[in-house]
């Protein structure tokens, strides 16, 4: 398993080699069945003996309420939208999984900054701005990216609610066409924007098709070597650490 690090400069005064618990992060557009595997993911960790929290996009105490409320009006241009997000990342860095982290926790994100890179990206701004904003973000221990197709995504979107989100839909750019037809082609342009971060950052896409038991089996099996791997090198350190003072031990008290 890697140590810990930032994809750039990072959270100031905090260093990585004590966040020991892990990071795991669930991607997707509404509808892929994130919310859904993050709940079976609570689930077997916690009756695993894993303490868990959970974090996602428009949950910061500091801004959160009012980012929601000002997408529901659509007040806001396009950059003051993207730092508002930032800054909801932000806060949730610091104020939760860092501490999560720290002592020990399986933090669960349902969605990350790739998210928040994919959509920026479609919306026409760069990689490299994106990835000199988003440097603070710490690199987590596992992505899964659930990859379905935008008309399973409109069905599954139909079903849930009824009806198609504006932004999912991405009506604030594509203001030509009905909202069905806007949803797919802009989940599509989505999907393209994954597959070139997927390559940049390295993070697993899963077929979102499948039956959501099957899916969990999947990203479960891979989280076990994840956690197997963890709990093996905190073992290591920990032995380490007691050969170093049972030595220094020896070192006082000379035959």
């Amino acid at each position: 398993m890697k140590p810990k690090h930032f994809y750039g400069q990072g959270l100031p005064n905090v260093d990585p080699s004590l966040l020991k618990g892990t990071l795991i992060v669930i991607e997707g557009s509404d509808g892929a069945g994130r919310s859904t595997q993050i709940g079976l993911l609570q689930n077997w960790l916690e009756r695993k003996g894993y303490p868990t929290v959970v974090v996602g996009l428009k949950r910061s105490e500091l801004v959160g309420e009012a980012l929601a409320a000002a997408m529901q009006g659509n007040t806001l241009n396009a950059t003051t939208l993207k730092l508002f997000y930032a800054t909801d990342f932000a806060d949730q860095l610091e104020r939760v999984i860092i501490p999560s982290l720290k002592a020990g926790f399986v933090v669960l994100a349902d969605r990350y900054i790739y998210t928040l890179m994919a959509r920026d990206i479609v919306r026409g701004s760069s990689l490299d701005w994106l990835k000199d904003i988003y440097g603070f973000a710490l690199v987590p221990d596992a992505v899964f990216y659930l990859n379905v197709n935008p008309k399973t995504l409109a069905e599954r979107n139909f079903q849930k609610r009824g009806y198609l989100d504006y932004w999912e839909s991405g009506m604030d750019i594509m203001r030509v066409g009905g909202m069905y037809e806007n949803f797919i082609k802009y989940q599509g342009k989505l999907h393209r924007v994954f597959e070139t971060l997927q390559k940049e950052f390295g993070f697993t896409t899963v077929h979102g098709g499948r039956s959501s038991f099957t899916i969990a089996k999947e990203i479960r099996g891979r989280i076990e070597k994840i956690l197997t791997a963890s709990s093996a090198a905190e073992k290591s350190a920990m032995a380490h650490e007691i050969s170093s003072v049972t030595n220094i031990h020896l070192d006082d008290h000379p035959a």
